[in-house]
């Protein structure tokens, strides 16, 4: 290849090489590759949100209690923690065309078993298939919007999981309030939109050259590139905050909204986890420009003032102030998820791009799932309000040192 010029269009070319000359023959360019991952992307979380506002029909259906809902949502983030060890980076080696594939298979094999769910034991299978789906899809698809766009790649990789918890969150409840059968309804239209998905994929470049070594990515480890180790352990404690606030709202919001709270409609609690991820994706159009820094330190106090209001609004028993506390912490989960991205995956290499990734959701994904499985767990023995009050103390505790630990290395 004839040397070029280090500039962006060069670097965007070169590393969007077809991996096959069957490739070469597809017509459409990196860009369409670029909305298609973004698309993928987007329902992928739609489908894995979309199960939260359903909880409060399946206690009645199942006869489920806040632990088994934690149980239900543990097998979810237990297979997607051991995709992501295993084959959260085999995108680098293999291709991403061949590993979206696989994303989008599982996701319409998860959504069969959801609308086919009878038991907890139905509802657990078809969870954790949806984590493996969430683990080999999230990094592959993330790693294909940075091959493509460079320029624009962090800002829609942050909002990607933002936008799609929103969709599948809203759209659940809407089907909850206005369609017949909604335990059955909303898997067969996020089956639909995923085959559509199949069908599309034919059509796609792909942005990552193949190499070898694809069976040894295989083994569990966890891949940070050594340029990239310090900035991540340095935001560690803002992630982890904000992560564990998602984990509370995916997992027992809706059951604290109908049973700590007293509100009766279904389509509350799904509401209420789209707002957290709305105000969130709002949260990084809005502050995009910032300095991640400086993010970081504005997203860590909003975090911790949010949930204070939130659990006010729990206390009392007040819808609107929850909604509005959530608003708060909204926007400071999703300033914090952007600042995070932003400031580590232009660290990375273009193969260890795929492999940053899968590192960096596994400590967010264990952070959204350790600290919701505890709190299930402790919820016969506390209560299930006093158990909401602690976790929200805690988040504001981690918010509270990350903010500190900003401001001291910027002193």
């Amino acid at each position: 290849m004839q040397a070029c010029k280090p500039n962006l269009q060069c670097n965007v070319a070169a590393e969007v090489l077809p991996a096959s000359p069957r490739s070469a023959t597809r017509s459409l360019s990196p860009g369409a590759m670029t909305v298609f991952s973004f698309a993928s992307a987007m329902l992928i979380a739609a489908s894995s949100s979309a199960v939260t506002p359903l909880y409060h029909l399946y206690q009645a259906s199942m006869q489920l209690t806040p632990f088994w809902i934690t149980i239900v949502f543990a097998s979810y983030v237990a297979s997607l923690l051991a995709a992501l060890l295993t084959v959260g980076g085999l995108s680098d080696y293999v291709g991403r065309r061949p590993v979206i594939l696989a994303a989008l298979l599982l996701n319409a094999a998860a959504m069969i078993l959801f609308a086919e769910a009878r038991d907890v034991g139905q509802l657990i299978l078809a969870r954790a298939v949806q984590g493996l789906c969430v683990g080999v899809g999230t990094t592959a698809m993330g790693a294909a919007i940075l091959d493509t766009n460079r320029a624009s790649g962090p800002l829609l990789n942050s909002v990607t999981a933002f936008l799609g918890l929103t969709a599948g969150s809203l759209g659940a409840a809407a089907l909850i309030t206005f369609a017949p059968d909604p335990l059955h309804r909303v898997y067969e239209v996020l089956l639909g939109l995923t085959v559509l998905m199949i069908v599309l994929l034919y059509v796609m470049p792909e942005s990552s050259t193949r190499k070898t070594g694809a069976l040894a990515s295989l083994r569990p480890h966890v891949r940070v590139p050594p340029q990239s180790r310090t900035i991540l352990a340095r935001l560690t404690p803002a992630n982890v905050a904000a992560w564990a606030l998602g984990g509370l709202y995916l997992s027992l919001m809706p059951t604290v909204v109908a049973t700590a709270m007293g509100v009766a409609t279904p389509w509350v609690g799904g509401v209420v986890v789209a707002t957290l991820m709305l105000s969130g994706a709002v949260a990084v159009a809005t502050f995009r420009n910032w300095p991640a820094r400086r993010l970081i330190v504005m997203s860590t106090s909003t975090l911790g003032l949010g949930v204070a209001v939130s659990m006010i609004g729990i206390q009392q028993q007040q819808v609107a102030a929850l909604l509005a506390g959530t608003v708060i912490a909204g926007a400071g989960f999703g300033s914090t998820f952007s600042g995070t991205l932003r400031a580590l995956l232009p660290t990375a290499e273009p193969h260890q791009r795929a492999g940053l990734l899968s590192a960096f959701y596994l400590q967010s994904y264990l952070a959204f799932s350790l600290p919701a499985v505890i709190a299930g767990l402790s919820v016969p023995r506390i209560g299930l309000s006093t158990t909401a009050y602690i976790y929200g103390a805690v988040i504001i505790l981690l918010a509270f040192i990350s903010m500190a630990a900003s401001l001291w290395t910027d002193r």
